[in-house]
């Protein structure tokens, strides 16, 4: 029998001998000035070692850095694969037919005088589906969708980048935090996302203190339900979306807290953060979306000191036509009512939309907000003192 043995790459092991060769020198020059300073009599410091930072073999891939998809195997070293290729390829050519075929179906459709509605219907939603099929098999095509280079103007991608939120746990995620967090039904009876709606706040750089330190140059991704600390909340958030239509439609976004105290009716009630109608959003359009801070501008999040942990709720409400609203002053935020806005203006939560939400607790930088933002005094809330049952017997003399 053969005994097979490894073959190392003769690059690494001679990157392996230079570094061991760069190790011996560096160490051979600490021992030299180790002892030159011994001999000298001075003190030792000790030198601090650098860090080198460690390559990652596999490149990095996305819109910045795109890459092209290579075959894993070349021609001819699977021929089982090579007449895969050649089948997915005849089969894409024969839907491209179809789909010209349709599209001119379409076209006469609509030019009749009177077009029949519910047939164009039928024929457009075949049109999206043979767009899908003709391409969908390729390798390529699945590979670009994986890595972040999706192309948002082909039906194709939008199907696979929006089948993986809907399946691979990003959705299931958020429904269940909404859930779980009773968001709904305390701010809607139901709620259906139809897009991907994802909100950065500033990283936070320390929390050892009294309050805690952000930065304000490193955003990360906030997984929906987690708590924040109201120091990152301080300015509005980035908003991502991914949007899997490709016609232009309007939203209307709100930021809303359903637990703020109602200290009349010792309940609680809905304050609104933010209101910003009229995006536009397209499954091309750009993320971050720019100019939300328009309209009714961002108030951050100040849970007040004593009450529980508050759910702010971030939702993206479809709209049917170009809406006009009033601006809310700061002194009309409390006392939001979300479902009579939407009844009033004609937004339809079973139409999609986006939604997001995480919590906050009361910390040292929510003064900040109260003195500089809103300009009141902060209140401050607690439990209801239990009476005393022995209060009028206390300091009585007992046995008389």
């Amino acid at each position: 029998m053969l005994a097979l043995r490894r073959v190392q790459p003769q690059g690494l092991g001679f990157a392996r001998r230079s570094a061991t060769k760069q190790v011996a020198l560096a160490s051979t020059a600490v021992d030299t000035d180790g002892s030159q300073s011994q001999s000298s009599g001075q003190p030792v410091t000790p030198q601090k070692k650098q860090s080198r930072a460690i390559r990652t073999r596999r490149p990095r891939i996305s819109l910045q850095h795109p890459r092209e998809w290579n075959r894993p195997l070349a021609f001819g070293v699977l021929p089982a694969f090579d007449e895969a290729l050649k089948v997915i390829k005849e089969d894409s050519i024969a839907l491209k037919d179809e789909v010209k075929a349709l599209e001119g179906a379409i076209a006469r459709e609509k030019e009749t005088p009177q077009p029949d509605q519910h047939a164009l219907q039928v024929l457009e939603n075949k049109l999206k589906i043979l767009e899908v099929q003709s391409e969908i098999n390729f390798p390529q095509v699945r590979w670009k969708c994986a890595n972040g280079m999706a192309d948002m103007s082909k039906a194709v991608d939008r199907h696979l980048l929006e089948q993986r939120w809907r399946k691979e746990g990003a959705l299931d995620l958020l429904m269940e935090r909404i859930h779980q967090m009773k968001v709904v039904p305390d701010v809607l009876p139901d709620i259906h996302p139809s897009l991907d709606l994802r909100v950065n706040f500033p990283k936070v750089k320390s929390n050892t203190g009294l309050q805690a330190t952000v930065s304000k140059a490193v955003y990360e991704h906030v997984e929906p339900g987690v708590f924040l600390l109201p120091e990152q909340t301080v300015e509005p958030p980035k908003i991502y979306t991914t949007v899997f239509h490709p016609e232009e439609r309007l939203y209307t976004l709100l930021m809303i807290d359903p637990d703020f105290p109602d200290e009349v009716n010792e309940t609680f009630q809905t304050y609104l953060h933010w209101l910003q109608p009229n995006i536009p959003l397209s499954s091309v359009s750009p993320s971050p979306v720019p100019n939300l801070n328009t309209h009714t501008a961002y108030i951050p999040p100040h849970p007040q000191r004593g009450t529980t942990y508050h759910r702010y709720t971030i939702l993206l409400l479809p709209q049917h036509s170009r809406l006009s609203i009033h601006m809310v002053a700061k002194d009309k935020r409390a006392g939001f009512d979300v479902r009579a806005f939407m009844e009033k203006h004609g937004l339809d939560r079973n139409a999609g939309g986006g939604a997001h939400m995480w919590r906050e607790v009361w910390s040292e930088g929510v003064p900040a907000v109260y003195k500089d933002i809103l300009k009141t005094a902060e209140p401050k809330f607690g439990r209801m003192p239990k009476a005393d049952r022995y209060g009028d017997f206390r300091g009585k003399r007992r046995y008389v």
